[in-house]
């Protein structure tokens, strides 16, 4: 289980405030990529927190509702499929991540990005490859920014009930390829991620 030794080590006299970074929604056909940013107080342990991908969805969803009332200050930010068309995936994933720091009420003084890139931010960032894996801050981030995104899919489902998006999250899967290759896109759809489908 994760605790909060990797994230304080990172303390010193000017860093005191400390937030994990993550996002999901990189990989899907659709919907857009979101971002949550999540300062927890020193020394917390919660029950259960890991990466959000080795979580079943039911304890997601209850330790979702624990970090919102644990957390210090957190921030959900996303970047729509326009913006991904756009801009890209990678570069729409760095300016959600940006917004979930921005949207922060502390400014933090060191923000803990998942992955190995950080570009764009307005604060010092350090990135940690595997982070949602080491850091409880990261981890508690993608737990954030999952719960999130997987409930707008539930939406899209509402909207779109014949592509199968409360299964699949808008992930490439069989059930969604034949859905898509059926109906055709709709306007939550990436039409960049769609060009190898025939």
């Amino acid at each position: 289980m994760l605790d909060y030794c990797f994230d304080s080590s990172h303390k010193t006299e000017t860093i005191k405030i400390i937030c994990g970074v993550d996002e999901a929604g990189r990989g899907p056909l659709a919907g857009p990529v979101v971002a949550a940013a999540c300062i927890l107080p020193e020394g917390i342990i919660i029950e259960g927190l890991d990466d959000s991908k080795k979580l079943t969805e039911k304890k997601r969803e209850q330790l979702f509702k624990t970090i919102t009332e644990v957390a210090l200050d957190f921030s959900v930010g996303l970047a729509t499929v326009e913006e991904i068309e756009e801009i890209n995936i990678l570069n729409a994933a760095m300016l959600a991540m940006k917004r979930a720091i921005d949207g922060l009420n502390t400014v933090p003084d060191l923000a803990l990005i998942d992955g190995n890139t950080s570009r764009g931010f307005t604060v010092n960032t350090k990135t940690v490859v595997h982070g949602d894996a080491i850091s409880q801050s990261i981890a508690a981030a993608s737990i954030l920014a999952k719960v999130t995104r997987d409930r707008m899919c539930y939406e899209f489902d509402k909207e779109y009930p014949e592509y199968g998006f409360a299964k699949h999250k808008g992930y490439g899967t069989k059930l969604h390829t034949d859905a898509i290759k059926k109906y055709g896109i709709t306007p939550v759809h990436r039409p960049s991620f769609l060009k190898k489908l025939k």
